[in-house]
Formats: C-alpha cells, structure tokens, sequence
C-alpha cells in the first residue's frame, strides 16, 4: 500500500511510519522537520497549522494514498484539514482519537463504544469529541475510522500512566534510589495500556475491512491491572521493588481539576475491534514495558 502519516517523526506516528515499512508498504510523512523522520519514509515538511502551506504541500505530491492516518489531529480544525485536504487523495482516513473523550461519571464497566458520556469540560478531551464529530460527517465521502486508545506506552516514549509519575523522566532513577512513588488513589485504577507498535498495526489493519468504514473503535491492550502493578513491573525489570503512597484523590483533583480523567478504571470492552477483523493487541504488559525500559536505558547510556 501508499500510506500517509500525519506526524511519522513523533512517538506514535513514528511507530505507525516504522510498522508500515516493516510490512512493506511504502510511506508518506508529513512533518514540521523539526525531528528525524524514520529511514526509508519520504518526508513532506509541513506545518499543519499553516493551513494553506500544509494544503499545498499535499496537493504538490499528486500522490494518492491507500490510508491516511493521522496521529496528531487535536481539534475540530485539524479534523476538517483532513477533511478538506487530504481526503482528496487518500481511498481510507483514520483518525487517532482518545479515551479520554469520555467523562469519568457514570461511565459503565468496562466502557465500550455505545458510551455517550462524553467530557464536556476538560480541553483535551472535549478538543478530540468535536474533531471524532468532523471525522464523522465525512464518511459519506469516504471510508473512515476513528480509534480510541488507552495509554499509549512502548520505545520512544517516558514511562508512567498515573500522577504523580506520568511520564515521569526521572522514573527509573526514582524506583533505583528506593524513592516511595506518590500515586493517586494508591495507584489502584485499573489500566489496559496498549503498546505502541501494536496500536500502529491495529491503525493499518482498519484499511480493507468493510466493518471499520464509518466506524468508532475502542483499542487496548491484553493485560487489565491495577497502575501500581504498571510500575511494579518496571521496578521488577530494574532488579528493585517499587513502594508507593497514597495520595488522596480528593486533595488531587482539587489541586490539579484539569486532571480529572486519570481519575478512573480505564477498561475497555474490545469485542467490536475483534468482530471487525482488526489486529487486536497481543503484547503482554510484562513484555511491552521490558522493551520499553530497555530502550530508555539505551539512550541513557548513550547520551
């Protein structure tokens, strides 16, 4: 296949872009040229916020693509550029949503796609609802998909999936020198962090099937746990054991209300991905997070 990565030199893209290649396909990305993009891609430099230049910069290529995913559309602006723009020369447009499009109240166990509790406060959140909506109202004009991931973890990305140590750059550190992690609510939401280059799979295996078309889906990992566990198993790659304290969700969200969606189980009901046909995620959490340590590791030596 042709196919268009809107980013391709970021975290997820540029899995999307490396997973593409490593099946054969050829790629397109679309990137600021800020970063490297993956060997083997041919690169368009472009601003997507300069909605003209980006727009020519497309149209320049007179390419045609089989699937255009788009990693980085974080509002109703960046959903009707894809759209305008590069639906004109893409047969399948995905679009990476998110789960934290979905308010934590009320929200059923484990949470699938007929859930319409839909943030309505939070920036990020509400941005990607209205941009799923643009996305939408296009699929008469072509075959679209939108995906929502959970955590997002694997190589090229910091670890931690609940504050206080989300992302956390010094993480490994910390668990090394014995630090006692602060997390919320004690850690005991559940997670089912999906790994990077599984969702990338996941995003190219939408093109072809006919269930996916118009559709909105739910991705996850395989493994359900309590986000202590998450950094438990980090710990335990690391040879150390991980301690934690509580820190009350209460006293958390008053001090961080724009925080409120790491606020909740984060389980997801996958069974319309898989009666879809889609590459359903199949790296354990155990080995994801080996990878992952391993590569941070790496760079650590390296630098």
């Amino acid at each position: 296949m042709n196919i268009l990565v809107i980013g391709g030199s970021g975290f997820l893209s540029g899995h999307v872009a490396k997973e593409s290649l490593a099946a054969g396909h050829s790629v397109t990305v679309v990137t600021r040229g800020k970063r490297p993009a993956p060997d083997g891609v041919t690169s368009i430099i472009a601003d997507r916020q300069d909605r003209a230049a980006f727009a020519s910069a497309i149209a320049e290529t007179k390419m045609r693509w089989d699937i255009a995913i788009d990693c980085i559309g974080f509002s109703a602006d960046d959903a009707q550029q894809d759209v305008e723009v590069v639906a004109k020369q893409c047969d399948h447009l995905v679009f990476v949503s998110t789960d934290f499009v979905f308010s934590i109240h009320n929200r059923p166990f484990p949470v699938d796609e007929t859930f319409t509790g839909f943030e309505t406060l939070l920036a990020y959140g509400k941005s990607k609802r209205e941009a799923e909506l643009v996305i939408l109202g296009a699929s008469g004009q072509l075959p679209v998909t939108i995906v929502r991931p959970c955590h997002i973890y694997g190589p090229g990305s910091l670890l931690g999936c609940l504050p206080l140590h989300g992302r956390d750059p010094q993480l490994i550190q910390k668990l090394r020198d014995g630090e006692t992690l602060k997390l919320v609510g004690g850690g005991y939401f559940l997670q089912q962090p999906v790994f990077a280059p599984d969702l990338a799979r996941f995003l190219l295996s939408c093109h072809g099937k006919a269930k996916a078309a118009g559709e909105i889906f739910m991705t996850a990992g395989p493994d359900v746990v309590e986000s202590r566990r998450y950094y438990a198993i980090v710990a335990q790659h690391l040879g150390v054991t991980a301690a934690f304290e509580e820190v009350s969700i209460s006293d958390f969200l008053r001090d961080n209300p724009d925080k409120t969606a790491f606020c909740a189980h984060r389980v997801y009901n996958l069974i319309k991905a898989t009666s879809a046909g889609l590459a359903m995620p199949n790296t354990s959490l155990v080995e994801g997070l080996r990878q992952q340590v391993e590569a941070l590791e790496n760079v650590a030596r390296d630098s």
